[in-house]
């Protein structure tokens, strides 16, 4: 009787992930999309030290110092909010905000999860890198058959689209 319910298991979780596997290798993320969702990623952190300028140059009359001080606030905030979106959430959901907004979802090409370490690798070395060759890497994404960017490549991932 045990040995059946573990094999139903067993059977279950070879389904899951060659269920996902397919879902991998089936449906890459558009490039667009992807696009679509790094503008949002950036947006929230821009938007963040331009509502601490706005009030810093409203406290900025005669009072230097509490404006600095927030700028100094927003900068550290945005710097915080980026962390946990590229790096933490994405680690364990596979989503950050501009990926979920978009309906995207970053996988290990084998189907698992990222994980903290490998979005973090993703986002804070490969993007950088992808920048740097004057985004070509980033370019890669649209012309490969697999939809694989350089930071992709780098970190073992795929953008993959759900729904």
């Amino acid at each position: 009787m045990t040995a059946r319910i573990e094999e139903a298991a067993v059977r279950r979780t070879q389904s899951r992930t060659r269920s996902r596997k397919q879902l991998v290798e089936s449906r890459p993320a558009p490039f667009a999309l992807r696009c679509g969702a790094m503008l949002i990623d950036y947006i929230v952190p821009v938007g963040i030290v331009a509502f601490s300028t706005l009030i810093a140059r409203i406290l900025g009359g005669g009072a230097r110092t509490a404006a600095s001080s927030a700028e100094t606030v927003g900068i550290v905030i945005a710097i915080a909010v980026g962390v946990l979106n590229l790096g933490v959430i994405a680690g364990f959901t596979g989503r950050t905000l501009g990926k979920w907004a978009t309906g995207l979802r970053v996988q290990r090409t084998n189907g698992a999860e990222p994980g903290v370490g490998r979005a973090f690798l993703r986002h804070f070395v490969g993007y950088p890198l992808s920048f740097l060759t004057l985004g070509f890497g980033f370019l890669l994404a649209a012309l490969s058959t697999r939809g694989l960017a350089l930071h992709d490549l780098i970190a073992d991932t795929i953008v993959v689209r759900e729904g």
